[in-house]
């Protein structure tokens, strides 16, 4: 079986959420993995909302599938390889029922996000 979850996000508004929140928030949704990868970019805001798009698409792919009740964003972590393409990298056993799959793009004020989960 295969699932997909997409998810585009508003860029100003996650720039709105570390502004006021600043740590809070950032703490709350990403890896520290995941906050190093973004700070170290030129423009972190962008960087952090394709983040959330892929970990909300990744997380409505599982919980489609059925075979998960809850998934808590942080749990899951969107990491870059080598060549800068995105990976998923679970960090609740639990959630690791298949191979999933990730694309991230941001244009303008819009970061997206599709993911595919492959049950075995």
């Amino acid at each position: 079986m295969i699932f997909v979850g997409t998810d585009i996000v508003l860029i100003p508004r996650i720039a709105k959420n570390i502004e006021e929140q600043s740590r809070r928030f950032l703490n709350h949704v990403f890896t520290e993995k995941e906050q190093t990868i973004c700070e170290a970019k030129a423009s972190p805001d962008i960087h952090y909302s394709g983040k959330f798009a892929a970990k909300e698409a990744v997380k409505k792919a599982i919980l489609s599938s059925k075979k998960v009740d809850k998934c808590i964003l942080k749990q899951i972590e969107i990491l870059n390889d080598d060549s800068g393409a995105p990976f998923v990298s679970l960090q609740n056993e639990d959630l690791n029922i298949g191979t999933y799959q990730i694309s991230v793009s941001h244009s303008g004020d819009y970061a997206t996000a599709t993911a595919v989960l492959i049950l075995p």
